[in-house]
């Protein structure tokens, strides 16, 4: 299902396979609104996700101001690689662009915790819930600011109110 580009919606760019496979788990949510969220295309990499996004989806988003991005990217261990992907995204747009992922590599959760898909179902049953249990495993609890900002701003987007 399309989302309609003149109501509040959210894209999700993945950097690659597994983590494209964990946001359509995240659209396995029951609960969740599903023409209000597209997962995209993979990047290939997550200087590409960066570079993809300030070159085809930011311009677009000047376009369609009810849009809001999530790149998700994988940190290979390096937490400092938040502030350098936000320091590319425009200043303007940085509100609505939020920036997450496994602190390693989506591969070491799914060791941990199971397939790729139960992994973004349960991220979606915590935002769903405003609750941390996903949210809060080791691999993940880095992404503590960008995920308080997302429920702030899109959680009523996806999700009917209780």
């Amino acid at each position: 299902m399309s989302v309609n580009k003149y109501f509040p919606h959210v894209f999700v760019l993945p950097e690659d396979d597994a983590n494209r496979q964990v946001a359509n788990g995240f659209l396995l949510e029951p609960s969740l609104i599903d023409n209000r969220i597209r997962v995209l295309e993979e990047a290939g990499g997550w200087l590409e996700t960066i570079e993809r996004f300030c070159s085809i989806y930011a311009a677009e988003m000047d376009r369609f101001p009810d849009r809001f991005m999530i790149l998700v990217i994988d940190f290979d261990g390096k937490t400092e690689r938040l502030d350098l992907a936000k320091s590319k995204i425009p200043n303007h747009l940085s509100e609505r662009v939020f920036i997450i992922g496994s602190l390693k590599e989506p591969e070491d959760l799914k060791r941990e915790l199971g397939s790729y898909e139960t992994i973004g179902l349960a991220m979606a049953k915590d935002c769903r819930e405003g609750t941390d249990v996903i949210w809060g495993h080791h691999q993940l609890r880095h992404n503590a600011s960008e995920i308080g900002r997302l429920r702030a701003q899109v959680s009523s987007i996806l999700f009917p109110p209780v």
